[in-house]
């Protein structure tokens, strides 16, 4: 980046400080012969002790505020490995060129995002980040926010805009609903996963940067009621493709291709026809190896934004065919009217290149040597020169590439955008390639450093210009700070009618061949007396310089009208329309081919396209609250913890450093207006009425308003002096203008206030639900006691039942089985009356009986005396059996021992049991088989004990 030599003086100095620093900064400009040599002396001069100045987290604490104290305050934290500094109301962010180990973990993010007051922390790109998030929620309504990340190649901007991002998806997917955290995880995943994606499709490796931003972006993360990520969109700017076909020295191509060539695995070369030993045009500095070199890591943020396998390998396809296009070359034929011919080795490449992009091999062959002319309602085929061929087959390379990245980044927003309906406010960060001037510059780079000077127009008219004028315009005592205004360079390249852009596009639009030196010769005529541009008039080669904001940049006229052109040959089109390849036919389906119509006006011009998209880009940054983050490059090189002076305060001139703590320093950052001042800080005086009012036209009300905002801000500071006040807070016509110790000041207050409040409402509260729950526990009581007292009552009531149904139901069975047996038993009466039949003599006898004298066994037939002695005594025992008989009869009811054969019993009794007698026994005993307490009887007692239970009983009431 070259050095502005007539660079005007800044003159500084709001209130009583101007004069000392005016002339201070004059010297600083006038006599520089040795910037190193020079700046001891300056800084002694002003500065007790140096050994602090690593202490100053804000810039605007440094006295005198000069661009040699700032740089020597940046240089001694920088020494210190502190890597961020407040400038007022932009953070300064040098660049370590090195990674610095927990500064960007997850527990930082954590404890910036819980810290109650994160300014009180030292100076870090989270701050910036919390203070965004917090004020989409904030003090006085929700208002969408804009980190604006500036700064030249290679100072860090890519880097920062990714943590920005990181932090986000940390503190703003956090759910405690576990139903939807696997959705929160997903969009995070997907939100972070597409950063890696557009870096290896759209940024490369340059002489100033590793990872340089070939094409510009806005991302804006969409956030829910309750400040949750649910999504968010992706708008790119103006992507470098001509470095697809045209590397500068030394520098890369895009990185996935190296990411392809140096991590695809076997199978994935054999499916791309890629050995390991082809070199490819388009790829210089294929062995130098970055960090950004990681193929797997694009390959996941695919699959994580659900490109699958199949779409990811015609993707692949795709970019090997567009490598294998760059090997095709040729070489004029002998005959000018037939069709370059192709270099020997050219029709392998060019049969891999057609196979891959899916399109025949002649035809692509044809459509690069032969170009179609329309002439009337005909088609005239006209071969091509070699050089023409050349540039056909660059414009098919580049209009894939573009094409296949613009799908990319749809894909990528189809996947990661909410609803409309989901979202009410978004965070929006803006990543943009930083200024550049080269050897060599041409329309990438008027575009790329006429993007950054319409930010730098942004800051300046948001911050070092509006707020000045609303100082003024509200009635404060207030000395203008000057600063460098870009407004005039902005003009010579935008502006109407007559401008660098209007001429291009003019020149783009002719259907001609375009003539360097002619352009040339117009832009001095129609813009000479514009003092941003001028000529070398030594130089052969037709060029203009342009004094940007950061320096002047020479750019080459030669080449610039045909890239603005971006001509697509019509027939190129059509074959990709055709083509095998399903990704490729489906981005090139529904392209409309634009022709010249017949005044000779082609299609939008690169420029007019480019223009439009960043002046809609500046329509949503005018409708958000901007933070700004100026990053620092600290050394040309990119060496680790290299200060270079030189480099450093070139940088601090460009971007207005200085200006910008001059009036962050003097002036006052936050400004309220009467209403919503006393909406938020009313309470600090009891004030009741506020919310009541409304501010109009009517001066009366304003005259309110006023003397309402004055008794409160008396009652805050009545303990401080009218000086220090002045320098805390001020009343304007409509606002209040405070500085932030004052807001903090405020909040504090507020934040006690509220807190007795709380605590006020938190005591009520509890003592409702005490006096609720006491009331609940008595009311519990009694009807616990009630239904307690009515079960008991109850239980009693079934057990009187109950009992009562037992006593009856015994009585009934007991009077059943009563009825039962004298039903059942014999009368003895009947048993008088029925004849007996006579017994022998020997039977009959009473006293010992000798049975030996017996030649058989003496049948006896007698009562079963288990029945007669169970209904005993109510029963008279009457028996026809006396002396042997009886003995014989108890014998055999309890299975007494005998001697076997002697005599003969018949009867089952003991065998089957007996129930009752149905009928008086005559000769034999008929039984009646039912169940009955015999059953219950020892009937067979055991021989070698003693005779109990039933049993003894038998035998004691019948012997």
């Amino acid at each position: 980046m070259s050095s502005s030599t007539d660079r005007r003086n800044v003159a500084v100095g709001p209130r009583n400080e101007g004069a000392a620093v005016k002339g201070f900064t004059q010297k600083a400009h006038v006599s520089n012969p040795c910037l190193n040599d020079s700046l001891e002396g300056d800084v002694q001069a002003f500065l007790i002790d140096e050994d602090q100045l690593h202490t100053f987290d804000d810039l605007t604490k440094v006295n005198p505020v000069t661009p040699t104290t700032v740089l020597k305050c940046l240089q001694a934290r920088y020494s210190l490995k502190v890597f961020y500094t407040n400038a007022g109301c932009t953070l300064v962010a040098l660049n370590p060129f090195q990674p610095v180990p927990d500064l960007y973990s997850v527990d930082v993010m954590r404890e910036y995002h819980y810290a109650t007051q994160p300014q009180e922390f030292k100076p870090h790109i989270f701050i910036v980040a919390e203070e965004a998030y917090r004020n989409v929620q904030g003090q006085l309504e929700p208002v969408n926010q804009s980190l604006v990340v500036s700064g030249e190649s290679g100072a860090g901007k890519t880097w920062t805009s990714r943590c920005l991002m990181k932090y986000y998806a940390t503190v703003a997917a956090s759910s405690p609903a576990a139903w939807s955290q696997d959705t929160v995880e997903r969009i995070e995943r997907r939100v972070l996963d597409s950063n890696p994606l557009m870096e290896a499709f759209g940024n490369a490796c340059t002489l100033r940067n590793n990872n340089s931003s070939r094409f510009g972006k806005y991302i804006q993360l969409q956030l829910d009621r309750g400040q949750l990520l649910v999504g968010a969109s992706v708008q790119t700017y103006l992507l470098e493709k001509t470095r697809v076909a045209c590397q500068p020295a030394n520098e890369r191509n895009f990185h996935i291709f190296y990411q392809m060539m140096k991590g695809a695995t076997e199978e994935q070369r054999k499916d791309w026809k890629l050995p390991h030993n082809q070199c490819f045009a388009w790829l210089p500095k294929c062995e130098k190896q970055i960090e950004e070199d990681s193929f797997h890591e694009t390959v996941q943020a695919m699959v994580h934004l659900g490109i699958n396998e199949e779409r990811q390998r015609q993707i692949f396809r795709i970019l090997v065919g567009i490598l294998q296009l760059g090997n095709v070359s040729f070489c004029s034929s002998a005959n000018e009217s037939q069709p370059c011919d192709l270099d020997e080795h050219s029709e392998d490449f060019l049969q891999r290149a057609a196979e891959l992009l899916g399109v025949p091999s002649e035809e692509l062959q044809t459509r690069l040597r032969v170009r179609t002319l329309k002439a009337g309602k005909q088609n005239v085929l006209k071969p091509c020169s070699q050089a023409e061929c050349g540039v056909r087959r660059d414009c098919l390379a580049k209009v894939i590439y573009g094409q296949l990245f613009e799908w990319l980044v749809m894909f990528i927003n189809s996947c990661i955008c909410a609803d409309k309906s989901k979202w009410c406010n978004f965070i929006g960060v803006l990543d943009v390639y930083g200024f550049e001037c080269f050897h060599i510059n041409n329309l990438e780079q008027l575009c790329i450093n006429y993007a950054n000077e319409k930010l730098q127009q942004h800051f300046v008219a948001h911050y070092l210009r509006a707020q000045q004028e609303e100082y003024v315009s509200e009635g404060l005592e207030w000395s203008f700070v000057k600063y460098e205004d870009n407004q005039s360079c902005l003009e010579l390249l935008e502006g109407n009618p007559i401008s660098v852009f209007s001429l291009l596009n003019e020149e783009s639009r002719l259907n001609r061949a375009s003539d360097s030196k002619m352009l040339r010769v117009r832009l001095e005529k129609e813009l000479g007396c514009n003092g941003n541009i001028v000529w070398d008039k030594f130089s052969k080669v037709p060029h203009f310089i342009v004094t940007h904001y950061a320096g002047k940049v020479s750019y080459q006229i030669e080449g610039m009208v045909e890239k603005n052109k971006d001509p697509v040959p019509p027939e190129l089109i059509g074959l990709l329309q055709k083509s095998d390849n399903l990704l490729l036919h489906e981005i090139f389906i529904d392209k409309e081919t634009e022709i010249p119509n017949n005044k000779g006006l082609s299609k939008v011009t690169v420029v007019s396209k480019f223009k439009n998209s960043l002046e809609n880009l500046m329509k949503v940054l005018l409708t958000t609250a901007p933070h700004y983050t100026r990053c620092i490059k600290p050394n040309s090189d990119c060496m680790p913890l290299t200060f270079s002076k030189e480099e450093v305060i070139l940088q601090l001139e460009a971007c207005g450093i200085v200006e910008t703590i001059h009036i962050s320093a003097a002036g006052f950052p936050i400004r309220i207006s009467f209403k919503s001042f006393l909406q938020r800080y009313g309470l600090i005086t009891k004030y009741s009425t506020s919310g009541r009012l409304h501010v109009d036209s009517d001066a009366n009300s304003t005259i309110i308003l006023q003397q309402e905002v004055e008794r409160l801000l008396g009652a805050v500071l009545q303990h401080v002096s009218c000086d220090e006040r002045r320098s805390l807070v001020h009343r304007g016509r409509t606002k209040v203008f405070l500085t932030q110790p004052m807001l903090d000041l405020l909040e504090d207050l507020r934040k006690k206030i509220m807190c007795r409040c709380a605590f006020t409402i938190q005591c009520c509260w509890l003592q409702y639900q005490w006096r609720r729950r006491l009331a609940r526990r008595q009311s519990a009581t009694l009807i616990q006691a009630a239904v307690r007292s009515w079960l008991v009552r109850k239980r009693i009531q079934r057990w009187n039942r109950a009992a009562t149904l037992i006593q009856n139901a015994w009585k009934k069975w007991k009077a059943l089985l009563k009825s039962l047996a004298e039903s059942e038993l014999d009368d003895a009466m009947d048993l008088v009356e029925e004849d007996t039949p006579a017994l022998k003599p020997v039977v009959g006898q009473r006293g010992s009986v000798q049975l030996s004298s017996f030649q058989e066994p003496v049948p006896v037939c007698g009562w079963p005396m288990g029945l007669a002695l169970a209904s005993a005594p109510s029963i008279t025992v009457s028996l026809t059996a006396t002396g042997f008989q009886k003995m014989i009869s108890v014998m055999t009811s309890l299975n007494l021992p005998s001697r076997r054969g002697v005599y003969k019993v018949e009867t089952n009794q003991y065998k089957q049991g007996l129930a009752s007698i149905r009928a008086q026994p005559r000769g034999s005993v008929k039984l009646h088989y039912q169940r009955s307490p015999l059953l219950y009887a020892d009937m067979q007692p055991d021989l070698k004990s003693d005779v109990t239970g039933f049993n003894e009983i038998l035998l004691e009431k019948t012997l």
